[in-house]
């Protein structure tokens, strides 16, 4: 765990096992509850197999997915999966995107049966890696998963164990959970060349009215708010642009494009992994910890062999 100070503009080098030391009495951790879906599957069309990712059901019942490779699938194309069922594409985009309407109509069924974990594209499974489902459905979930909806890990979670948990509440700190389901807003590259003219997908998220007020009560009270992860981020911030300053609670879809220069209204701190280059999720650490300092951080980060990616090691910024 690399420690970034933005007060003593320092990076010093701990482990992750002493987190919870960095927490006191009366302060807030937030976490995300999300849990990931089995929302990789495999379809044929005229006997060839093309790989999806169902990213989002939407109002009418049809899915939102990605596929490769998308050049084969045309509006009124058919694909077969497992279990018997079928999908017609019935739209397309420039992106890979494609709209499915699924025969019978709940691909949950599907995905529980036949799906696989949406792992990273770095992580190699192929469709006949049948051996390794179990284990990495299991494997890229927090151990406080509880809320299915996700197409990715909120992975700064993924550092936790129930034994750090409990150290946590230990030392009197006030553990607050909310769920934002992961989606392409998370992990979508940042291809436009000023990056106001980046485009951030909204995501689904859920308040409480207890998160909602502990986060309240601490910062008025003066008392830090650590996010883990910035789903988290994202989803505070968010609710706390909608009210002004304070979190609001409720549903509501998060799409605060969070980049420097933003007034930060609901997190004092952040626990994350590294980002990669040409990502929101990097633009929204130097939010809070200032540009010239993530820079420095990363340049130390990659000269002490860090590990990136989902799986990686992890960022603390006090």
């Amino acid at each position: 765990m690399m420690v970034v100070d933005r007060g003593r503009r320092s990076v010093r080098h701990d482990r992750f096992r002493n987190f919870p030391g960095f927490l006191s009495r009366g302060e807030v951790l937030v976490l995300n509850d999300t849990r990931v879906i089995p929302a990789r599957l495999w379809g044929t069309k005229d006997g060839r197999d093309i790989e999806f990712l169902l990213v989002k059901e939407t109002a009418d019942g049809t899915w939102r997915a990605l596929c490769r490779p998308a050049r084969r699938l045309r509006p009124g194309d058919t694909v077969d999966f497992a279990e018997g069922y079928r999908a017609v594409v019935t739209a397309a985009d420039e992106e890979g995107g494609r709209t499915l309407r699924f025969t019978p109509a709940d691909a949950s069924e599907l995905m529980a049966r036949a799906g696989y974990a949406p792992l990273p594209p770095y992580i190699k499974r192929g469709k006949k890696m049948t051996d390794r489902r179990e284990e990495d459905l299991s494997r890229y979930q927090t151990v406080f998963a509880r809320s299915p909806g996700s197409i990715a890990s909120p992975t700064a979670g993924l550092h936790f164990t129930p034994e750090i948990l409990d150290a946590i509440e230990g030392r009197g700190v006030e553990i607050a959970w909310l769920t934002l389901n992961v989606g392409l807003a998370t992990f979508r590259p940042v291809r436009a060349r000023r990056i106001e003219d980046h485009l951030l997908f909204e995501e689904d998220c859920l308040i409480s009215p207890e998160t909602a007020r502990a986060v309240n009560a601490a910062r008025s009270e003066g008392r830090p708010v650590t996010a883990v992860g910035t789903t988290s981020v994202r989803a505070l911030e968010s609710a706390a642009a909608a009210g002004g300053g304070r979190v609001l609670d409720g549903p509501r879809a998060a799409g605060l494009f969070i980049r420097p220069g933003h007034e930060f209204r609901a997190v004092d701190r952040l626990m994350t992994n590294f980002h990669l280059p040409k990502s929101t999720l990097l633009m929204l650490v130097a939010a809070l910890a200032g540009l010239d300092l993530i820079l420095s951080a990363y340049a130390e980060a990659v000269r002490e062999r860090y590990r990136f990616f989902s799986y990686g090691d992890c960022m603390l910024i006090i």
